[in-house]
């Protein structure tokens, strides 16, 4: 059996690998972790133009309408550059929201803007103390407006709008759409692990906001997204997986010690082939996420924890592995070891942490074990 993508997709794997080399080196991510700006705007115009923020909008909305495994190779490519833009959180979240539960109203209105970059998304679920958004939110919505807190938001700083999880009547939730340049809307940028990817504290003061879809449970929606989501975050966590596997590699060539190179010695070999290893195990599981996406199948669950996990795990551990390689260098400022590192971390806790799609997958065995 072929897992193997088509010829039209390694075609445009080519085509972005080589607009990513010139576009986005770790010198330009350096860039923005030291400057001003939450994210690289030129590299984001450039990603625009190429129509890759419409790859999985329907042609009536003005998108390309490709499919899923299209933008699991643009999701691989941008984790493999480590692009610092807000493409995960205005496609993989906000995007998805809209296609799968928006009215046809809201999708006429939202996703055309979102295709030409005219609008940025965001996705607004989680809030401070809590172990997992799925527990319910805080956050209210009554009479037409939202009141409440959402921290950590990916790209809350940046974003035009954001689909929000909020407590509707006494037991029900749902989300729904704030526009997040309302008056009523207070931003505070918070500081992580990654300064090339924005994150922030949204704070809503009766903002007006107008209800996804019609009348959708909030656990529905946010369970459907996130198992999307998991599986692009998942190609995406590969990509720099393998980033801080060649990072190390190339290290271990041209670094030498008693004569010879660093990669000749055993010690080296065996972490490189562990690194090897586990990437190849998050691709395997990628494979089986990216087959459940493109087909709607009825395995997506179990697909989106399995690959989740596998790609946190091969990310962090490639990572750690690359800064150990380079030894009492590695840690330092100057050299690029951090920027994997960083990014594996920061994508670890989006959408849920380790623990959380643990569980995910665990219920999820069991549910098809039970049926």
């Amino acid at each position: 059996m072929n897992f193997e993508f088509s010829e039209e997709q390694q075609l445009l794997r080519e085509q972005a690998q080589s607009f990513l080399a010139d576009n986005c080196s770790t010198k330009r991510v350096r860039e923005t972790f030291e400057s001003e700006s939450p994210y690289d705007r030129d590299l984001w115009q450039k990603v625009v133009d190429l129509g890759w923020t419409a790859a999985s909008i329907p042609e009536k909305y003005q998108g390309l309408e490709l499919s899923y495994l299209n933008l699991c190779v643009i999701a691989e490519e941008l984790g493999r550059s480590l692009a610092p833009i807000p493409f995960s959180s205005s496609v993989y979240l906000a995007t998805e929201s809209l296609i799968l539960f928006g009215t046809e109203e809201q999708k006429s209105y939202f996703l055309p803007r979102l295709a030409s970059g005219e609008v940025i998304g965001c996705f607004a679920s989680d809030e401070a103390q809590r172990a997992s958004s799925l527990g319910g939110p805080k956050t209210t919505f009554s009479d037409g407006r939202i009141s409440g807190e959402k921290i950590p938001v990916a790209d809350g700083s940046i974003a035009d709008f954001a689909i929000v999880l909020a407590k509707k009547g006494d037991l029900d939730s749902s989300a729904f759409i704030v526009d997040l340049n309302s008056p009523e809307v207070e931003r505070i940028p918070v500081k992580s692990i990654d300064p090339s990817r924005d994150q922030a504290k949204l704070v809503f003061h009766e903002v007006p906001a107008e209800e996804l879809g019609n009348k959708v449970s909030g656990n529905m929606i946010l369970k459907a997204i996130y198992d999307r989501a998991a599986i692009l975050f998942a190609w995406e966590q590969v990509g720099g997986s393998e980033t801080a596997l060649h990072m190390a590699k190339d290290y271990a060539m041209d670094r030498f010690a008693f004569g010879r190179p660093i990669a000749s010695f055993q010690a080296i070999k065996h972490k490189l082939a562990n690194m090897y290893v586990k990437n190849t195990l998050a691709r395997s599981n990628c494979y089986y996420g990216a087959w459940a996406i493109s087909t709607n199948s009825k395995e997506i669950a179990t697909a989106a924890a399995a690959a989740r996990l596998s790609s946190i795990q091969a990310f962090y551990f490639s990572s750690k592995e690359n800064i150990q390689t380079h030894g009492g260098m590695g840690f330092t400022w100057e050299f690029d070891c951090q920027i994997p590192y960083r990014r594996a971390r920061l994508l670890a806790s989006n959408i849920g942490s380790e623990a959380i799609w643990q569980d995910k997958l665990i219920s999820s065995i069991e549910e098809t074990r039970a049926a």
